[in-house]
């Protein structure tokens, strides 16, 4: 069964960087978008940053300006780089990436997440 596994997480200081790698344990075809998406306890897992299979790219208000999306569709690659972290950046980040496995059938597969924790 393909896994997604993330790396990058860790604790930063308050205006710090991180960078979210997410890659695919086997080859994903035909995918739609991969994004990152975050969750903290008693709340719902929130959409952060997506990029279509074109490239275009979608952000979280709270993040615009701040984090960058990037991936390889092809290599199944995906990257967040999160710069000027604060303290409400603290969760579990998780990589998504959703796939046509067949004529209108879709599948999303996600990661493990990755925690990241802003606090000095």
């Amino acid at each position: 069964q393909v896994q997604l596994v993330e790396s990058g997480g860790g604790l930063v200081q308050p205006g710090g960087s991180l960078r979210l790698s997410c890659a695919a344990s086997e080859i994903i075809f035909r995918i739609n978008f991969m994004g990152w998406y975050r969750q903290v306890p008693g709340k719902q897992r929130e959409l952060v940053a997506a990029i279509g299979s074109g490239g275009a790219t979608t952000y979280a208000d709270s993040v615009k300006g701040r984090f960058t999306i990037s991936g390889d569709n092809a290599k199944n690659l995906l990257y967040l780089q999160m710069n000027s972290l604060n303290p409400e950046d603290t969760a579990v980040y998780y990589c998504n990436m959703e796939a046509s496995v067949s004529v209108g059938v879709k599948y999303d597969y996600w990661g493990q997440g990755t925690q990241v924790t802003v606090s000095s």
